[in-house]
């Protein structure tokens, strides 16, 4: 409580934080093999040119990763968004989270005490509307989670330029002028996956939007190494199997890279080896595969273990063959025999 000349005493004035944006930096485990830095260089190039960017693809082929990545070489702070079906508009430019109280204790006169008390709500910005005012870099990560009317903001932010703040207009800024550093980065999902929404047609046409396919074999080799650790060798081996089971077709999605991740790094943490004939290899490979669910009848038994265990196989027999064929001494064919 403070108080002035005139013998008045003032509440002190208490106002909510508001969400911090972060720093991004290029990491130097990301890889960066040919097929990812066209997809990036595209990007990047249609940000400089004031176009927000969409990544859409199935999980597990790194969009969010690739994202952060983009946002990183554009050198600005970053804000970071998930989609979210419990989202409202104000989730997105803020609202009224709580409010101002003030009393005025007028004692200037000793005879007369006089108190006046008001209160007023307190308006916090929330995450795109900070994002518009300092020129940062936006992902909003999986967008369609969010329903299409929570997004509606986005529209005239990504257009005109310009965010609407209705509930501030009896403060006379209904609307603030986009900073002209600041761009978007959107990722989604499919539509027919679950929890995922259909957007308007009216903010699809505002993005560019980037298809994000399994990368090819080296990129999944690479990254699976990066991420894990394990030798290039053992890294093929695995990658091999995902992308084997997912040409099978068996499931409606995947595997997908974020299961070589998952199997490489186990792998590796329980001192095993990625090959065949190591028990704890095998029963990884069992456990991260299946849970594809793929329905698959082989002698009666349902289930992905039959054929995870049949790829797996198959693999060792392939690295037996091209190493005979390649004039391996005895002791290399006996180990590849082995599992070892």
């Amino acid at each position: 409580m403070n108080g002035n000349s005139n013998g008045q005493a003032l509440a002190a004035l208490v106002e909510l934080p508001a969400p911090a944006n972060m720093t991004v930096e290029a990491s130097e485990n990301f890889v960066l093999t040919p097929q990812v830095r066209h997809i990036a260089d595209r990007a990047l190039a249609y940000l400089k040119a004031g176009y927000p960017v969409h990544f859409s693809g199935p999980a597990g082929t790194g969009k969010t990763t690739l994202a952060l990545h983009v946002a990183a070489l554009r050198g600005r702070p970053a804000t970071l968004m998930h989609g979210d079906d419990e989202f409202g508009s104000s989730d997105l430019v803020g609202g009224e989270y709580g409010y101002r109280k003030s009393k005025l204790i007028d004692n200037f006169i000793h005879s007369v005490v006089k108190t006046e008390e008001s209160m007023s709500t307190l308006w916090t910005d929330n995450r795109l509307t900070l994002a518009c005012k300092n020129g940062d870099t936006l992902v909003y990560d999986e967008f369609t989670r969010s329903r299409p009317e929570a997004n509606n903001a986005l529209l005239s932010v990504l257009e005109e330029r310009l965010l609407t703040l209705p509930k501030r207009r009896a403060q006379g800024d209904g609307h603030i002028e986009v900073h002209r550093d600041f761009r978007a980065v959107f990722t989604s999902n499919p539509e027919e996956y679950a929890g995922v929404h259909r957007t308007q047609d009216a903010l699809m046409d505002r993005l560019i939007t980037i298809k994000v396919d399994y990368y090819d074999r080296e990129t999944e080799v690479q990254i699976t190494q990066a991420k894990s650790g394990i030798p290039a060798d053992e890294a093929e081996l695995i990658v091999d199997i995902v992308r084997d089971l997912r040409a099978l077709g068996l499931a409606k999605q995947g595997p997908s890279l974020r299961a070589s991740i998952m199997i490489a790094r186990v792998t590796v943490q329980q001192g095993a080896r990625a090959c065949h004939g190591d028990a704890t290899f095998t029963d990884v490979c069992r456990d991260v595969l299946g849970s594809l669910a793929v329905k698959v009848a082989r002698d009666g038994q349902n289930g992905m273990h039959p054929t995870v265990d049949d790829v797996i196989a198959k693999h060792a027999r392939d690295r037996r063959r091209l190493a005979r064929a390649a004039g391996a001494p005895a002791s290399t064919l006996t180990a590849l025999e082995q599992g070892a």
